[in-house]
């Protein structure tokens, strides 16, 4: 049987074997047992699922760390939903531990050439369900604003089914695995119960702004490359091809009513007036012809030809 198969049941197992601990030592509700189990088999369910679609046969070293990490998350769950205040001398203890691990699970992986986008994931993952588990543990003592601490990831998350631009993937940033952990170390701080109310408040109130600047530059960087859509570009009408000159001269000269010549009696042209005759007519207008050229006169001519010129011929 293969390691995608055993890897869940062996955490699902290793689960209970941890609730049965805590309820020896400091005692378990129904609700811590059965939201232990659940937990355990969700993880399970979900574990097993990334290993397919990632085409792994088999947890690497470094998700052996992330899943006992998740695994002491589990007990914690049990314990904050226990009737009574959770004994802090054993949350604080766990919650500690998972923390610390968050560290060497990363190293690991480095160290061992096995990084991959299903570890990061699960890492994330596991990081955000443990800060939204202590952030709903602190209300009663803090307030119920405390839950932006533990919710901002899932509102990320939420937020990028709306904007599709939100889910790209984003390049690697220390300052933002610094303000994740800052989140963890606070909230096990005031959990512990060692400060006063207003130190606490103040302390969370710090880690919250730390925890929005840097979702907050996150978020501008992927603003700042998102795709943009236009609308179509409008469309532009062709331009009709420029008319050849004889064509643009044929066009002008159609368009320009022309007016029709006086009546001239055949065998008349070009000879000269009797005497006595009244004045010749006015000058013939010049007619330009489609290939571009004058045309010959369609009038009679303005002076007489002298008797010696000959007369003009038909073209």
């Amino acid at each position: 049987m293969s390691t995608v198969r055993t890897g869940p049941l062996l955490g699902l197992i290793l689960q209970s074997a941890l609730l049965a601990g805590l309820a020896g030592t400091v005692g378990l509700g129904v609700a811590g047992w059965l939201a232990g189990l659940a937990y355990a088999g969700v993880l399970g369910a979900l574990l097993r699922r990334g290993l397919r679609a990632a085409g792994a046969d088999r947890l690497g070293p470094a998700d052996r760390v992330t899943l006992t990490r998740a695994l002491l998350i589990g007990g914690v769950l049990a314990l904050a939903l226990t009737p009574g205040p959770a004994p802090a001398v054993v949350l604080v203890p766990l919650t500690a531990v998972a923390l610390a691990l968050d560290a060497v699970d990363g190293l690991v992986a480095r160290r061992t050439g096995t990084a991959s986008p299903l570890g990061a994931r699960f890492d994330m993952e596991v990081d955000a369900f443990l800060l939204l588990l202590l952030s709903a543990h602190l209300v009663p003592a803090v307030g119920g604003w405390v839950l932006a601490v533990g919710g901002m990831r899932y509102a990320f998350v939420a937020a990028g089914w709306l904007l599709p631009w939100l889910r790209r993937p984003l390049p690697p940033r220390f300052w933002r695995k610094v303000a994740a952990a800052a989140q963890g170390v606070v909230l096990v701080v005031v959990a512990s119960g060692l400060l006063p109310p207003v130190a606490a408040v103040v302390l969370v109130a710090g880690a919250l702004a730390l925890l929005v600047e840097s979702f907050g530059h996150d978020v501008a960087w992927l603003w700042r490359r998102r795709p943009v859509t236009s609308g179509a570009p409008a469309a532009v009408p062709a331009r009709a091809p420029a008319a050849a000159p004889a064509a643009a001269l044929a066009a002008v000269s159609a368009a320009v009513p022309a007016r029709a010549p006086a009546a001239v009696p055949a065998g008349t042209l070009g000879a000269r007036p009797a005497r006595g005759a009244p004045a010749a007519a006015p000058p013939a207008r010049i007619v330009l012809e489609p290939t571009g050229r004058p045309a010959r006169p369609t009038g009679p001519v303005a002076r007489p030809l002298p008797v010696r010129a000959r007369a003009h011929q038909p073209v």
